[in-house]
């Protein structure tokens, strides 16, 4: 007789039954552990806080710079919603440190406008400038003004007369004394005004080399339909 026949029947089930139920024990406690394990790994995926992506700044953009005529025919567009039957009376470069108008071009532009039907006059401006205390970039409308056709310095004049650009303007106006100045003064601001000469019935692009109109050193007269020099007015 072996050692297993003389165990009796009893005692080898309760052995079989103990064994079973510590291997459930020992199934159960894996189980658990391991539910532990997902349920804490899902807690700290769930709380942590995602990586903040790189902040970037906004690109800042160069300041944008147009000769006369193109900055005209901008705001032009822009006029003709004040009024259908707008003329345009005077075309000024405005002076600012972002450009010296040597190349004909200028970030800021104001054209004035005059309307019969509105009897009014307004301005409206073009700019390309970055600086803080320029107008906003695009086209802005300024405040309107009574018109009176009898002013001389309101003279309106048709578009169709202006075929002549200030880059063209400016490489005329050196001839006729500018080249000289640029060369004792390589900095020296140059500011464009565009206005109808009553006198002569001839639009006129004044090309003006200082800070100012009165503050001039030389201002040269272009004709502004042919691109002929006219005179030098100071």
């Amino acid at each position: 007789m072996n050692m297993r026949e003389r165990v009796p029947r009893e005692t080898a089930a309760v052995a079989e039954n103990s064994s079973r139920t510590i291997l459930v024990s020992r199934v159960r406690s894996g189980s658990t552990a391991v539910a532990f394990f997902c349920a804490l790994t899902f807690l700290v995926a769930c709380t942590s806080t995602p990586p903040k992506p790189a902040e970037t700044k906004p690109e800042v953009k160069a300041p944008e710079l147009l000769t006369g005529r193109a900055a005209f025919y901008k705001t032009y567009v822009a006029a003709r919603s004040y009024a259908a039957d707008v003329k345009p009376f005077r075309i000024e470069s405005v002076p600012t440190s972002e450009a010296n108008g040597h190349d004909g071009k200028a970030t800021i532009w104001r054209v004035s406008y005059a309307s019969a039907a509105q009897r009014g006059v307004k301005p409206y401006i073009w700019s390309g400038s970055n600086l803080p205390d320029a107008p906003t970039r695009g086209i802005s409308p300024g405040n309107e003004d009574v018109y009176n056709p009898s002013n001389a310095s309101t003279q309106v004049f048709d578009p169709a007369f202006l075929k002549i650009d200030t880059d063209q303007a400016f490489t005329e106006a050196q001839k006729h004394g500018g080249d000289k100045l640029l060369e004792t003064d390589a900095n020296l601001p140059i500011l464009y005004i565009c206005d109808w000469n009553h006198n002569t019935n001839v639009l006129i692009w004044h090309v003006i080399y200082g800070g100012s109109r009165d503050a001039a050193k030389l201002t040269v007269a272009i004709n502004a339909s042919s691109g002929e020099f006219v005179r030098v007015e100071k």
